[in-house]
């Protein structure tokens, strides 16, 4: 699992609405501090010495009036049992600590050397730090969080505008033969901006747990078949068929940011040389994603399409008799293949000049 992925696993753990985060918000309000392990594994009772076991039921008023004792509280992995109270942790001291705190420094190292979710709560900061194998975050105020989420919405809101224009760009030079890897590479690295900025909502969401009900509505009608037209785009011009989309998606998306502003890089991953120069060549589309703009159109269709014709170029040029012959494409279809492709090239024209 990728380091993102742990984050927003951890953060929907102890998201507002879980019982565990109104226990925590409780702690922190008492100013008692705090220090938390979810997991019971062989490796975390290793580290506990003394305490007492108690065995019941999680619930938030347990865990504060626990949490008055100066030890460590051990919940069980799933956060829904409290297994001990009050216990010694001893982690490893060689391992290496940026933290002042006794009980912060003792969390770090204990997440480090089990790989279990700790949670310190500092008394005198008032302030939730998660730890989980070599993670660390500091909870921030909800208030906060929505304010910096509601500003990547408007972000996000940009970065879609500039992408459907880009698309849209890309579909009419298609339509005329002219499309370069520039546009194509522009079209990509607009789709990864995009999901990028997703990513960054998706962890204010998970920390807003049930108050980031409308910014997720929000992203995901923004956000709705942006994957789906990257992969088409890169499904339609990168250089050999044995390259699964998925994986060159993946590849760009693990790119640091100043890769993905190098177009020649983008051109690169799809196939072709890594020159500056390489932007400038004419490509043609395989027309998947032009294609899949026709209405009930199924996907196996348009793929004995492609492996027909190999081009969209070619597909544009069939007559009715020759769409016809295809597999999964009798006479009704191929004309409303002929019928939704002169459709969708009249609505880029309308839109070019609206």
């Amino acid at each position: 699992m990728k380091e993102e992925d742990k984050l927003l696993k951890v953060l929907r753990t102890v998201a507002p609405g879980t019982p565990l985060r109104e226990g925590l918000e409780n702690i922190l309000r008492a100013k008692t501090g705090g220090l938390i392990v979810i997991g019971d594994s062989p490796e975390i009772t290793d580290l506990a010495e003394g305490g007492f076991a108690v065995n019941a039921e999680f619930s938030p008023a347990n865990l504060y009036e626990l949490a008055k004792m100066d030890g460590a509280i051990i919940l069980s992995a799933d956060a829904r049992r409290i297994l001990a109270a009050n216990t010694q942790l001893i982690p490893n001291l060689s391992i290496p600590s940026s933290e002042t705190g006794i009980r912060h420094r003792t969390a770090e190292r204990v997440a480090r050397q089990t790989g279990a979710l700790v949670i310190s709560i500092s008394q005198r900061r008032s302030v939730i730090t998660l730890y989980k194998g070599t993670i660390k975050y500091v909870l921030r105020d909800a208030g906060v969080i929505l304010a910096k989420a509601n500003q990547a919405i408007q972000t996000l809101e940009k970065y879609r505008l500039a992408l459907d224009r880009v698309v849209t760009g890309l579909s009419m030079l298609e339509f005329e033969e002219v499309v370069t890897l520039f546009d194509v590479t522009r079209a990509i690295q607009r789709v990864e901006m995009v999901l990028r900025v997703v990513e960054e909502i998706e962890k204010y969401i998970s920390e807003l747990g049930v108050e980031g009900r409308l910014i997720t509505m929000q992203m995901e009608e923004l956000v709705a078949n942006v994957d789906h037209e990257g992969l088409l785009v890169i499904r339609d011009y990168v250089t050999t068929t044995d390259k699964p989309p998925q994986a060159v998606l993946n590849m760009i998306s693990s790119w640091p940011a100043e890769d993905l502003l190098d177009l020649s890089l983008i051109a690169r991953a799809l196939g072709y040389p890594g020159s500056a120069s390489v932007l400038d060549q004419g490509v043609s589309p395989r027309g998947y994603r032009v294609l899949d703009k026709i209405p009930r159109l199924p996907l196996p269709v348009i793929e004995n399409l492609v492996k027909e014709f190999g081009s969209l170029k070619r597909i544009l040029e069939a007559s009715i008799h020759e769409l016809d012959e295809v597999e999964g494409i009798g006479e009704v279809r191929a004309r409303s293949i002929k019928e939704g492709l002169a459709r969708y090239r009249e609505q880029l024209v309308q839109e070019r000049h609206g």
